[in-house]
């Protein structure tokens, strides 16, 4: 036997100091007094002596009977220092750690054999403590003052340190094993003591334990480990462990080489089930590994991939296992190549039934078998995916098919079954939403089977996921929707521009002949005015519809919404705080000014009626790149630049069903005479005839958030030194008057009847037509020349712009204004490339009409 594994000598018993808790002084000087009364009542004589001896035998017999009584009800204990712990000392004596205990100062109190032994203390009475035991060795000096600080800071600590035989206290001939090293786990807590006089309480707990045979079975543990694991890598079949959140816990070198991997990839859970199969076969195994009931070894066929993305055909044993806390979704698996196994398994199960599964498992349709009550009785992997939140999807018979979608579809899937299991052929497919409240659709289509098999299945059930079909059909529906209803509102639009231009012009005319005294001027004022409010609404159905005339100039977004703060905020009043968050380094952009303002002005107002306890409203600006446009998932937005304007506020919120129709005209949840219902879609027009998008997104009680996103505009050079003109509205100071040759194209006889009255009464000879047909005509009959042409747009038998071809072939330079309640975009593509016009826009003033005129001639 060994030094290291010999038992330890030992020395001397246990010391315990803590059982000279008495006070021997007290004792030697009450003895030292008798002895002075003794020698001072001798000298004294008889009578002078006699009442100090009797005072004395009276104080002694009164603490004599004092004591009786005191020992009586346990106030004073005699005799018991030696008995008060012999059990607690006695456990501790014999303990097969060495234990030492010191008080707060360092000095011992208490220090069993164990520990006299393990340190190599040779009597009892010179115990060391334990950074006196190891000052010898300068390797246990960093481990010993750890402890000494953790023991002077009042915690709890432990080292383990390893002695060799040459420096071990406890060996009496070092060396004599060979060098072996000797273990050691030291330790030190705190525990709490009853106070002694005129010393600290606290006192620590020093514990020494010999740790060198556990870590000799640590050690022989870990090289059978070691055996376990090579033997595994050199074995002929591939071991995967799957653990949670389908991450790979391991996988064997064998494996690991037939598919091109590094084993340290797989450390730590770095590769995922994905990455070594595809994806409906990964759910296949996960959905094998989740079904804890089972205990059976499943044996599927997939194909695994290589690091190169080849394909490596597999047969896989595959069993569940249950974690140490009850987590699913682990398993272990056995994996063999198929590709040399197939020889084998055909011999047995026949070529075809190969074939057949491996087609099975790596159709992408999700196909399932049912009985007769429709139980599935196997399912492929493409179908294991689809249905990858339901449990024990596949290979279970206690899953009803119909459980997987919702109940409102099961009775149609139940009567395509039950017409399966009547032989019929013919079978209409089954459009189902999914059990799970996730929004999915799918299609399932059902056939019979021809001959019943052992588990008898009655009918094939493919199924496909129509969720993206369905999304993409309704937003088609929704755009062809809301271009119907936006030619409608455009069509509408231009006839009443015609109307209205002719109220407007009219009401002019008759303003100018009549003075503000006149009874009828009042009159005429409302008319006026009134018709004004109608062009405004036409406005905003033009604006829906896209076809309004826009005036786009390149803006600087944070300068506009500065302007447009004090406006907004008599708009929304004291109990709504506007908030204008402006973005850094804003891109410009290329919108109409007054549009964009109104695009703001519908938002906030609504943002106001949503907030009547008041609220706070928000508009953030920022620059959106093209990268992460392209992530933000928005159904229809193409990837480029933008500059996004978001209007947010905390209101009520809107409903999902109502959140789909705010963009559709005269659609409002307001109180009658409360609001047109073209707001919004006002706002979702001049946005998309801008060349942007608007998102909303909303929910009750939450607020609700409008992302406007605007394509950036890069100035060019001619833009940057280019001065843009100013059309004059208000033509009250300026002579509007002028002279020349019009010739006015027109095919509304009232519109046509103003315009000829308010041109010839400003000095122009007007020349009229009906449509382009007679205004060809009539030039070829007027024997003067024409200085300009103003032209309606849409007009019978031939319109404006085929008239201005023709114009262009007998005069390239004469100029012309078209008048058209439609926008300028809506025309311009009909025109030839480089056409040079000037556009004035339905409902047109009388000053408005003069002064385009005048200023086109003059330009």
């Amino acid at each position: 036997m060994s030094d290291i594994d010999a038992p330890l000598k030992y020395t001397d018993a246990a010391k315990d100091k803590a059982a000279q808790d008495g006070s021997i002084g007290l004792l030697v000087l009450l003895a030292l007094g008798l002895a002075f009364s003794a020698v001072a009542l001798a000298i004294l004589s008889r009578e002078e002596a006699e009442p100090f001896v009797l005072a004395i035998l009276g104080g002694l017999a009164v603490i004599g009977v004092f004591s009786l009584f005191a020992g009586a009800v346990g106030i004073l204990h005699f005799g018991e220092r030696q008995a008060r712990n012999d059990i607690t000392k006695a456990f501790a004596d014999n303990l097969a750690d060495g234990m030492l205990i010191t008080d707060a100062s360092g000095g011992v109190v208490y220090a069993n054999a164990t520990y006299l032994g393990l340190v190599g203390a040779v009597d009892a009475p010179n115990i060391p403590t334990l950074e006196r035991a190891f000052a010898n060795q300068p390797q246990l000096s960093e481990p010993v003052f750890r402890l000494m600080r953790a023991a002077r800071q009042g915690r709890s600590w432990h080292e383990d340190v390893a002695i060799s035989s040459e420096d071990d206290p406890a060996r009496e001939e070092p060396g004599a094993d060979g060098g072996k090293r000797r273990w050691l786990r030291l330790s030190v807590r705190q525990i709490a003591a009853r106070p002694r006089p005129g010393k600290k309480s606290a006192l620590q707990v020093w514990q020494v334990s010999d740790t060198t045979a556990e870590r000799a079975q640590e050690g022989d543990a870990f090289d059978k480990l070691q055996q376990i694991v090579a033997y595994l890598d050199r074995a002929p079949a591939g071991f995967l462990s799957l653990g949670a959140e389908q991450r790979i816990d391991y996988m064997n070198a064998t494996l690991a080489h037939w598919l091109d991997r590094e084993l340290a990839d797989t450390a730590a859970g770095g590769v995922a089930l994905e990455d070594l199969m595809s994806a409906d076969s990964a759910a296949l195994i996960a959905r094998s590994a989740t079904r804890q009931a089972s205990r059976e070894t499943e044996m599927l066929d997939v194909d695994l991939k290589r690091a190169d993305g080849t394909r490596f055909p597999a047969r896989i044993m595959l069993r569940a296992n249950q974690g140490v806390e009850g987590d699913a979704g682990l398993a272990h698996m056995i994996v063999l190549d198929r590709s040399h196994a197939d020889g084998e398994a055909e011999a047995v199960v026949g070529p075809a039934d190969v074939r057949f599964a491996h087609f099975f498992q790596s159709a992408p349709i999700a196909i399932a078998s049912v009985d007769g009550e429709g139980r599935i009785c196997s399912s492929n992997a493409a179908f294991a995916r689809m249905f990858d939140h339901s449990e024990e999807v596949g290979g279970n018979h206690d899953t009803d098919i119909a459980s997987l979608i919702g109940k409102d579809d099961a009775g149609d899937l139940d009567e395509a079954v039950a017409a399966a299991k009547d032989g019929q052929v013919v079978i209409e497919p089954v459009d189902v939403t999914f059990g799970k409240d996730d929004g999915r659709n799918g299609r399932f289509y059902v056939s019979p089977v021809e001959q019943a098999s052992e588990q008898n299945e009655v009918a094939i059930v493919y199924a496909i996921d129509t969720t993206e079909q369905r999304a993409l059909e309704m937003q088609i529906a929704q755009s062809q929707k809301m271009q119907a209803v936006g030619q409608l509102a455009g069509g509408i639009a231009h006839d009443f521009n015609n109307v209205l231009t002719a109220i407007i012009g009219f009401s002019e005319l008759l303003l100018a002949n009549h003075r503000p005294t006149d009874p009828a001027f009042q009159d005429i004022m409302n008319i006026r005015q009134n018709a004004n409010r109608a062009a405004a609404l036409v406005r905003q159905l033009l604006a829906f519809s896209r076809q309004q005339t826009l005036q786009p100039e390149v803006l600087a977004l944070g300068d506009v919404l500065s302007e447009l703060t004090i406006l907004l905020g008599r708009l929304l009043g004291e109990k709504i705080d506007l908030n204008v968050v402006h973005g850094r380094d804003l891109w410009k952009v290329k919108a109409d000014l007054h549009q964009f303002e109104q695009v703001i002005v519908n938002l906030s107002v609504n943002a106001r009626d949503a907030m009547p306890d008041g609220g706070k409203l928000t508009i953030r600006t920022s620059n959106i790149g093209a990268r992460e446009a392209g992530e933000l998932g928005h159904k229809g937005m193409q990837a480029g630049d933008f500059v996004l304007c978001e209007v947010s506020d905390t209101g009520t919120g809107i409903a999902p069903d109502v959140l789909e129709k705010i963009f559709e005209p005269f659609f409002s949840t307001k109180d009658v005479g409360k609001g047109t219902g073209l707001g919004l879609s006002t706002v979702y027009g001049i946005i998309k005839q801008t060349g942007g998008y608007i998102y909303p997104d909303s929910e009750p009680g939450s607020g609700t958030i409008f992302r406007i996103y605007l394509p950036r505009h890069v100035e060019t050079a001619e833009e940057l030194a280019a001065v843009e003109p100013e059309l004059v509205e208000d033509a009250r100071q300026q002579d509007l008057t002028g002279t020349g040759t019009v010739l006015l194209v027109e095919d509304e006889e009232a519109v046509r009847n103003f315009a000829v009255r308010a041109l010839t009464s400003r000095g122009y000879e007007v020349l009229e037509a009906g449509n382009g047909v007679e205004a060809l005509e009539l030039l070829e009959a007027y024997e003067g020349s024409v200085d300009l042409v103003i032209s309606d747009v849409v007009m019978p038998e031939m319109d404006g712009p085929t008239l201005l071809g023709k114009l262009r072939e007998g005069d390239p330079d004469i100029k012309v204004i078209f008048i058209s309640g439609y926008a300028e975009d809506a025309f311009k593509k009909n025109l030839g490339e480089g056409e040079e016009f000037v556009m004035l826009p339905k409902p047109f003033s009388l000053k408005q009409l003069a002064a385009t005129v005048k200023k086109t001639l003059e330009t």
